[in-house]
C-alpha cells in the first residue's frame, strides 16, 4: 500500500491532559456556591427589611391608640372595666349611706386600681390584656355581688341615685333663685351716691325760697303748651338717670332751645329734682318738674290699676312674710307698685293742650337728634315704636296668657311685640281711639293676674293693639342692660339705646363696655357728684 505524500496525511488528535479537566471542575463547583450564598444573603436582607417595616407599623398602630375608642368598644376590657367601675362608684355611695365603711372601703380600692390600670393603658398606647383586666375584673364582680346580697339591688341603686340628682337639682334650682334675688335687690337698690346726691339737693331745696319761687313762676310759662316745640316726657324718681336722659338730648339736638322736658317724679324725690334743673343750665331747654302726688284725679275710682296697687293682697304678694318661690323674683319688683311706671298710660290726661310728645324712660342715652320723630307720619296710628320680634320670644303668645279664651278670641298670638322706651305718641290720635279706656278694661279684667303676670308691657301691648306703627330699628336699641354682645355698629347708629335690664348703668354691676357711654353725659365737674362721689 503506497503512502500518502506528508501534505495529504490527517493531523494527528492532541487530548487534554486530566489535570487540566480538574482545574475546569473545580471552578465550576466554586462559581456554584459564590451564586448560592449570594442569592441567599440577598433573601435575608429583604426579610429583614421586611421585619423592620412590620415593627415600624406596629410601633404605629400601637402609637395611634385611642383609649376612648377602646373603652367604647364593645369586646374590650376597657369597656367592662369603665361599666365595673361605675356600678361600683353607685354602691360605694349606698353603702356609706347604710353604714357599711368595710364594703365602702374595699369598693374604693378596686376603684383606684381599676382607674390606674385604664390610665397606665392610656400612657402606653396599648389595649389592655386578659392577664392584666382579669384579675380587678374578678374582684370587683365578687364585691359588687356582696352589695347585692346585703339587698343594694339594682332598684335601691336607682332609687338612691335619683334621690341624689333631685338633691342636686334643688341646691342647683335655689342657689339660681338665690343669685337672681340677690341681683334683683342690687338692681332695686340706691346706690349711696345717688341718695346722697338727692339728699343734698333736697336740703337746698328746703332752704332756698328763690328757687321754690322761681319753679312756682315756670308752671306757668307758655312753652310748656306751645305745640310748635318739641315735647319729651320722663318718669323718675331717679335724679342722675333723668339728668343724664336731658342732658343726652339737648346735646345731640340741632336746635336745643326748641325743646321743652316734662318730668314727673314723687313726693319724696319732688325737692330734689326742682333744686337741680333749676340750678343748673340746659343749653336753654325748657323742663318743668311735676309732683305725681298733686294728681288728686288719678285715684282708686278713675284708675284700676290705683286701686289694685292698694289692695291688701297685692301689697301681700309683693311685701308679704311667705312668698312663692315659684314665682320669678324680678315679678316682685317694687317699681311695679310706683304710680310712675303706669303713667305712661295718662300722658293725654297730664298734658291735655298737647298734641305730640316723645315718651323717654330714664334709663336711655340719647345718641341723635330726636327731632324728626315729630314730623314722622304715623298714618292715623298712635305709638311709634320699634318692633323686638326679630327673637321669637318677643311675640305676643311670650307675654299673654292665651289659654285664657277673652285673649285668644282677639288677640293674635304670633303679632309682633315691640319697645316701651323711646315712643312718638300722636295724642290726638290716642284721645280720638280712647286708648287709656282700652288700658283700663284690661286692667280690670286682669284683677286677679291671669291674663298677663306683671308690668306694664302687657298691657299696652293690648291696648295699643292695631295703633303701633313700625319705626326703623336705628331709633331705638335695646338690651344693654343685660346683652355683652350688641354689636358696636348698630350702638353706633342708634339714636336711643336703652339699657333696659339690671344692670343699670348708674349700678356698679353695669356692663363696663357700655357705661362710658352713659358716664359720658354725667355733669362730673358739679361739686356735688364730686362730693358724693368721694364720701
Amino acid at each position: 500500500m503506497r503512502r500518502r505524500a506528508a501534505d495529504f496525511r490527517r493531523p494527528v488528535r492532541r487530548r487534554f491532559s486530566c489535570w487540566i479537566w480538574a482545574l475546569l471542575g473545580l471552578f465550576s463547583i466554586a462559581g456554584l456556591v459564590l451564586f448560592v450564598v449570594q442569592h441567599n444573603h440577598h433573601e435575608d436582607r429583604v426579610d429583614q427589611t421586611v421585619l423592620e417595616k412590620s415593627a415600624r407599623t406596629e410601633q404605629v398602630e400601637r402609637e395611634s391608640l385611642n383609649i376612648t375608642k377602646e373603652i367604647l368598644s364593645v369586646n374590650s376590657f376597657s369597656r367592662q372595666l369603665a361599666e365595673q367601675m361605675t356600678l361600683a362608684k353607685a354602691y360605694v355611695i349606698i353603702a356609706k349611706e347604710h353604714n357599711n365603711l368595710q364594703l365602702a372601703w374595699e369598693l374604693s380600692k378596686k376603684i383606684r386600681s381599676c382607674q390606674l390600670l385604664l390610665s397606665k393603658a392610656a400612657m402606653r398606647g396599648e389595649p389592655i390584656t386578659l392577664d392584666e383586666a382579669e384579675p380587678i375584673i374578678s374582684s370587683l364582680s365578687s364585691l359588687i355581688f356582696t352589695a347585692q346580697d346585703a339587698h343594694y339591688d339594682i332598684a335601691t341603686t336607682i332609687m338612691t341615685m335619683k334621690s341624689h340628682i333631685q338633691a342636686l337639682e334643688e341646691r342647683a334650682n335655689a342657689a339660681t333663685v338665690q343669685s337672681t334675688l340677690f341681683g334683683q335687690l342690687v338692681a332695686e337698690s340706691l346706690p349711696k351716691n345717688l341718695h346722697c346726691l338727692k339728699t343734698k339737693l333736697a336740703v337746698d331745696w328746703t332752704k332756698s325760697m328763690p328757687l321754690q319761687d322761681l319753679a312756682t313762676e315756670s308752671r306757668n310759662s307758655p312753652r310748656l303748651v306751645d305745640n310748635n316745640l318739641y315735647h319729651f316726657c320722663i318718669f323718675s324718681d331717679n335724679v342722675l338717670a333723668t339728668s343724664v336722659v336731658v342732658n343726652s338730648t339737648i346735646s345731640n339736638a340741632d336746635h336745643p332751645k326748641q325743646i321743652v322736658f316734662h318730668i314727673v317724679t314723687n313726693g319724696i324725690t319732688y325737692g330734689a329734682m326742682q333744686a337741680w334743673f333749676l340750678k343748673n343750665d340746659f343749653k336753654g331747654s325748657t323742663i318743668e318738674v311735676q309732683n305725681i302726688e298733686e294728681f288728686s284725679w288719678l285715684n282708686a275710682s278713675y284708675s284700676p290699676v290705683v286701686k289694685q296697687l292698694l289692695d291688701a293682697e297685692s301689697q301681700a304678694f309683693y311685701f308679704g312674710e311667705y312668698q312663692d318661690l315659684r314665682i320669678e323674683p324680678k315679678m316682685r319688683n317694687p317699681k311695679y307698685l310706683s304710680l310712675l311706671n303706669h303713667l305712661r298710660f295718662y300722658i293725654p290726661e297730664i298734658y291735655p293742650q298737647l298734641e305730640k310728645i316723645v315718651f323717654l324712660d330714664d334709663d336711655v342715652v340719647v345718641q341723635k337728634d330726636l327731632t324728626p320723630l315729630f314730623s314722622l307720619d304715623l298714618h292715623g296710628n298712635v305709638n311709634g315704636a320699634v318692633e323686638t320680634c326679630l327673637e321669637a320670644f318677643h311675640r305676643y303668645y311670650k307675654y299673654l296668657n292665651f289659654s285664657n279664651p277673652i285673649i285668644s278670641s282677639k288677640f293674635d298670638p304670633q303679632a309682633c311685640g315691640w319697645a316701651f322706651g323711646m315712643n312718638a305718641f300722636d295724642l290726638i290720635a290716642w284721645r280720638k281711639a280712647d286708648v287709656t279706656a282700652r288700658y283700663h278694661y284690661w286692667q280690670e279684667q286682669n284683677a286677679d293676674r291671669t291674663l298677663w303676670k306683671l308690668g306694664t308691657l302687657p298691657p299696652a301691648l293690648l291696648a295699643f293693639y292695631g295703633l303701633t306703627e313700625p319705626l326703623d330699628r336705628r331709633w331705638h336699641v335695646l338690651g344693654l342692660g343685660y346683652d355683652t354682645n350688641i354689636d358696636n355698629r348698630l350702638i353706633e347708629s342708634a339714636a336711643v339705646i336703652h339699657f333696659n335690664g339690671n344692670m343699670k348703668p348708674w349700678l356698679k354691676l353695669a356692663i363696663s363696655r357700655y357705661k362710658p357711654i352713659w358716664e359720658r353725659y354725667v355733669n362730673h365737674s358739679h361739686p356735688y357728684i364730686q362730693d358724693c362721689a368721694a364720701s
